[in-house]
């Protein structure tokens, strides 16, 4: 049973032949009510302010187990938008090594074509320098021909110059 300020004001006690004097009994009394009422109320403002703060506490963990469960799901989002960037770069690099690749190749046929292009041109020139010369060789001949027939003839104009003048 608890026992209530009004219990202490209310409780009686019996009266003795050289008992205690009752007006200090009942001041004390009194004043113990009072220290008791007090202390009463203090102890349910406590029990008051301890539910409050457990209701508190309460909701703090809940928050905090709300921004564990976000920053776990941050951490995944955050993996996995590494992992794709990872992959996108990957995919990127494959691409740049196979259009790379492509373009070396190009390069390789262009260059084997400009080799196969010198080797003919210089097959032509060859051809034209043999058919040039063939040209002035024979030119050259004709020349030469045409000079032994106007030497001839020269000389067969001076025998007859010489005949007309004797």
């Amino acid at each position: 049973m608890k026992t209530t300020p009004l219990d202490i004001q209310q409780q009686q006690f019996k009266v003795k032949f050289r008992g205690f004097d009752i007006h200090e009994v009942d001041k004390f009394l009194e004043q113990m009510a009072d220290t008791f009422a007090s202390l009463r109320q203090e102890n349910e403002n406590l029990h008051e302010k301890v539910r409050r703060l457990k209701l508190e506490s309460h909701g703090y963990k809940e928050r905090e187990e709300t921004f564990k469960r976000a920053m776990l799901n941050s951490q995944k989002v955050l993996e996995q938008m590494k992992e794709n960037a990872r992959k996108s770069a990957e995919l990127i690099i494959a691409d740049a090594e196979v259009r790379a690749e492509k373009i070396l190749n190009r390069a390789h046929n262009r260059l084997a074509q400009l080799h196969e292009d010198i080797v003919e041109l210089k097959r032509q020139r060859l051809q034209i320098e043999v058919q040039i010369s063939s040209v002035i060789e024979a030119h050259s001949k004709l020349l030469e021909i045409g000079k032994e027939s106007m030497e001839r003839s020269d000389e067969d104009d001076s025998k007859l110059k010489l005949l007309k003048k004797s």
